[in-house]
This record gives structure tokens, sequence and C-alpha cells, in this order.
């Protein structure tokens, strides 16, 4: 299912954190959102789920405004990961994963056998079958998010929106979720620091800077030597990937340490 935003500005504390903001994730594309640490993306995906409501513009799904949805109805379509993870939960695994089939289950009914299966199916995909019965609180920094990834997936969107997700996660695992978006073939909206992961997953990119869109398309057009000089502020070449083919971000270290030691 396509999401698309359109002229969107969200307004924080008297400021345009977002101005004007036109971009799309189209039906089972990756839309990625990259850009430097408060260039908005944060504040995007937060407005896309409803947690923030935008002063103008609007999030549509397929062609319906996000704001006219029930929150039900929304959770239904839309499974969020955001960055903000809240303290410990004295939950186990399972129970956290479970939490996603909440919008599916009337007043007190409580889960039933197609729960069961969507909650073990969800935990299997990131690589938690047989974790269920572990304290949620007791994980390490990587295990609580492909539960809380885990939690998503149950919720069976037809958009998954993720700010950060690979935060927390070792090589392998970073990989390993990188590679089962892919599969899922899942519209999803994503936000990552790193620029080579981004290319190397999305099909479309989206550059925020200072809160606006300064380019958008794919990650081969958009990741140009000349846009990472101007948005991110460092020298580097774009090369092709030896095993994947994929655009590759070859950074120039030596250039950013001499910057900083003349500043």
């Amino acid at each position: 299912m396509r999401i698309s935003v359109e002229d969107l500005t969200v307004t924080l504390s008297g400021r345009d954190v977002l101005s004007g903001v036109r971009l799309l994730a189209a039906d089972g594309e990756i839309a990625g959102l990259v850009g430097p640490n408060g260039s908005g993306k944060s504040t995007l995906l937060r407005t896309v789920y409803r947690h923030l409501r935008p002063s103008a513009g609007r999030v549509l799904l397929a062609d319906r405004d996000v704001r006219s949805m029930t929150p039900v109805e929304a959770a239904r379509h839309i499974a969020a990961l955001p960055q903000e993870r809240g303290g410990d939960f004295e939950f186990t695994v399972r129970e956290i994963v479970a939490m996603g089939r909440a919008p599916y289950q009337r007043a007190f009914a409580g889960e039933g056998a197609a729960d069961r299966e969507v909650v073990a199916e969800a935990l299997e995909q990131v690589g938690l079958g047989g974790q269920e019965r572990r304290s949620f609180a007791a994980l390490s920094g990587g295990e609580r998010q492909r539960v809380l990834l885990a939690r998503a997936f149950a919720q069976k969107p037809d958009v998954l929106v993720l700010d950060e997700p690979t935060n927390h996660l070792d090589v392998r695992h970073q990989v390993e979720l990188l590679a089962l978006l892919r599969a899922q073939r899942r519209t999803t909206l994503i936000s990552l620091h790193d620029l080579n992961a981004a290319a190397s997953l999305c099909d479309r990119l989206h550059v925020l800077h200072e809160g606006a869109v300064v380019a958008s398309g794919p990650p081969r057009e958009v990741l140009t030597p000349a846009l990472l000089a101007q948005v991110f502020g460092v020298r580097a070449a774009v090369v092709e990937h030896p095993l994947t083919g994929d655009p590759l971000i070859a950074f120039d270290h030596r250039a950013a340490v001499a910057e900083v030691a003349r500043a």
C-alpha cells in the first residue's frame, strides 16, 4: 500500500522542524530517509505514524489521510519501531510480541490460535524462536531491538515505519535484518544513518536537510559526491560494491580529521 507525504509542515516549540516536505513510498517499496542529525527524519516518521500532528499538509495511506483513521484502524495498517523505546519492560519476550496483535482483538477476548501462530512466526523471522519465556528486561540492546521488530511484524501491517532499526545490532544481525526487510517487500519507510546500508536496502532515498527534502530518487542517482559534500560535509567517492553492485560510499576520513584539526 502506497504512503505519501504532501506539503508537510511540523512546528514544535514555535519552530518549523519540517517545512513543505513531499515524499513517497510506493506499494511494496522500501523508501529510506537519510540526512544529518537534526534534519527532521524522526519528526517526519513520528508524524507518519500519528504520534505528532502536522501544522500543515497531510500523510496519505493510499488516498486516505491517516489523521482520519481511528487509532485501532491506523494500527492495523501502520506498524512503527521508533527510536525511543521507554524503560525496561517487566514482560516476557512473547508478551511483548503479542502486543502487536492487540488491534485485531476484541476487548477482554484474549488471543486465539491465529494470534499465537502469528507471534511464533514473527519471533522466528527475527531469529528469536524458542526465546519466548525470556525476560525482556534481561535482553541485550540488540535482542530488544529484534523483539520490538517482531512486535511490528505481528501487527501484519501494510506499512512499516522504522526509525534507525539497526541501532544496537552487531554486524551479522544488521545484515540479517536488512535482508529480512528486503525479502518481505512490504511498503517501508525507514531512516538510516548508515548510508551504505541505505544504498543497499532502499529502492528510493529521500535526503533531508534542515527540515526539507533536498533530493529524492534511486540511491545511485541521489548519493553523489557533490550531495555528500553539501549535505553531510564530507569528502567521498561513490564506487560499485564488488559483491553486490550497489553504490558504495568510500569516505575520506583523513580529510575529515584534517578539517576538525583546522577548526
